[in-house]
């Protein structure tokens, strides 16, 4: 496969993450009996387009780049029982949870989907040391150990310990092991990257100097996995918002979609096989549909956490005062996040594009 390939193929699935999005907005909607007026797949000129015997037209647009969901009432005030904002408060937060929702479980789908393809797994438990590891000893590491968490951090396979080891303190560790079922803490446990020769290749190589085992994989190890998979991205996305709001990582390091666009077509490209390139293109887009549900919960107007944000909102209001919070405020707060979402998204598009002319 190209590039261009490549490319088009990178399109399609943030065509397809958007559009399961919008499919968990539409069919808790029909659920809950609120009224849509259309629900599209793509965006652009109209190419089909049908009318169910609900009144909701099924449409196909030129442009496979998303998809909406138009409900009644979205737009402007309505009398219409079956409009949104008529609908009862639950009902509204289930509609609004149910796009998140969506893009989570299409996540599962997709890692286990990959995971499918691995014969083994290796989870953080020490089989035996590199020779002249330090750390061996009664008040340290043991063979038989299970890192169960890394500077706080909860570790699901081996390369769990050396990622969550770098986000700490350099040179030391707070470790939690799991030792003949009980748990273990090493607090401040001296541990640092030291060079040791690899027994298969005889290359020198920096490591923490341990082995890990690896399990064959069945259908019940796989399904585990996958759920440890969609935890770790998960915290994945809440790490990285840490570090920009700390600055650890600096705001013009953040990519949007063409800068992911670009790094899955550089990842197909670079792969050496066609199967290996798609196994980890769709293993990124599980990523990717993990990290659209994490970011649209933050209470940001704008986002459907900002929609639930004022539904929790008003019904304090309602609770407290006798009267919902006036939907003026929430349609002020939505076109002001609104805005600034659209400025971020193009300094993000700015400095994806400048890295991709300056390679």
């Amino acid at each position: 496969m190209g590039t261009f390939l490549y490319i088009l193929l990178a399109i399609l699935i943030f065509g397809v993450l958007i559009i399961v999005h919008e499919l968990g907005h539409f069919l808790a909607a029909r659920a809950c009996g609120v009224r849509v007026l259309e629900f599209s797949m793509g965006m652009g000129p109209k190419l089909l387009s049908r009318t169910t015997k609900s009144g909701t037209v099924i449409s196909l647009r030129a442009l496979p780049i998303g998809g909406f969901c138009a409900m009644a009432g979205d737009d402007d005030e309505s009398d219409d029982e079956g409009s949104f904002p008529n609908a009862p408060r639950w009902k509204r937060l289930v509609i609004m949870l149910a796009g998140v929702t969506m893009n989570f479980l299409l996540g599962l789908v997709i890692i286990f989907g990959c995971y499918t393809q691995v014969e083994s797994f290796s989870p953080p438990t020490v089989t035996r040391f590199m020779e002249g590891c330090p750390y061996e000893g009664p008040d340290g590491l043991q063979v038989g150990d299970t890192f169960y968490k890394v500077n706080g951090q909860r570790t699901y396979l081996a390369s769990d310990v050396s990622l969550y080891m770098a986000r700490g303190e350099e040179g030391h560790a707070d470790l939690v092991l799991i030792r003949d079922g009980k748990k273990v803490h090493l607090d401040n446990f001296p541990m640092t990257l030291r060079e040791y020769v690899d027994e298969d290749t005889g290359e020198k190589i920096q490591r923490y100097g341990l082995y890990f085992e690896k399990r064959d994989t069945g259908l019940a190890a796989k399904l585990r996995y996958t759920w440890y998979g969609a935890l770790d991205f998960v915290r994945t996305v809440w790490l990285g918002l840490h570090d920009l709001v700390t600055g650890r990582v600096p705001a013009s390091q953040m990519m949007g979609v063409v800068g992911l666009v670009d790094g899955i077509a550089e990842m197909g490209t670079s792969s050496p096989t066609v199967s290996l390139a798609l196994l980890n293109i769709f293993y990124l887009a599980a990523l990717i549909s993990v990290n659209l549900a994490v970011m649209n919960l933050l209470p940001i107007p704008g986002l459907d956490g900002g929609r639930i944000l004022f539904l929790v909102l008003s019904g304090l209001c309602a609770l407290l005062f006798r009267r919902e919070l006036d939907p003026k405020y929430e349609n002020y707060a939505s076109t002001v996040g609104f805005v600034l979402l659209m400025g971020l998204m193009v300094y993000v598009m700015y400095n994806d594009v400048a890295r991709i002319i300056a390679r």
